[in-house]
């Protein structure tokens, strides 16, 4: 693992693009994604929308030249503390290299990162029944969010456009 370095991608050089849509492909490929590969439309847009979004930041796990993990999050700002966040949107890791730590280096440099820019916490989702990466962010130090009431947490909810 000491050949092993995460950093802060750059998508517009494209040896890290293409190494981040493998990436995201093989995350959207396994059951804890959409079990299913990405759509072309997607691929081919998916660089080129993040390099738009000003508040997008990558984070690649390198083994050599080969990307082995990823970490995609947005800046956004929590009103109730008047101070940006980071959302943690994606994290994977290749399969062949689960259980050696690498969802932590990368939520590691992440915090880093977000506590640079001043962020007051760091947010995400998770599918319940997704038990490993339940198991992650217990370690980490994430718990479920409540508005002030710790009884009472949030349920993250969708409306598809």
């Amino acid at each position: 693992m000491s050949d092993v370095r995460v950093e802060l991608a750059d998508l517009s050089e494209p040896h890290q693009a293409d190494a981040f849509v493998e990436m995201l492909d093989a995350y959207a490929r396994d059951p804890m994604g959409s079990g299913a590969p990405l759509p072309e439309e997607v691929r081919d847009r998916v660089v080129s929308g993040l390099l738009a979004h000003p508040t997008s930041r990558i984070w690649l796990a390198w083994e050599g030249d080969r990307a082995i993990g990823v970490l995609v999050g947005y800046l956004g700002f929590s009103t109730f503390r008047a101070m940006p966040l980071l959302n943690v949107h994606d994290l994977a890791v290749a399969r062949e290299h689960r259980g050696e730590r690498l969802g932590e280096r990368l939520l590691e440099a992440a915090e880093a990162h977000a506590r640079s820019l001043g962020c007051c916490k760091l947010t995400l989702e998770v599918q319940e029944h997704n038990q490993r990466a339940r198991a992650l962010y217990d370690r980490f130090g994430f718990g479920h969010f409540a508005a002030g009431v710790k009884q009472n947490p949030t349920a993250f909810l969708e409306k598809p456009l």
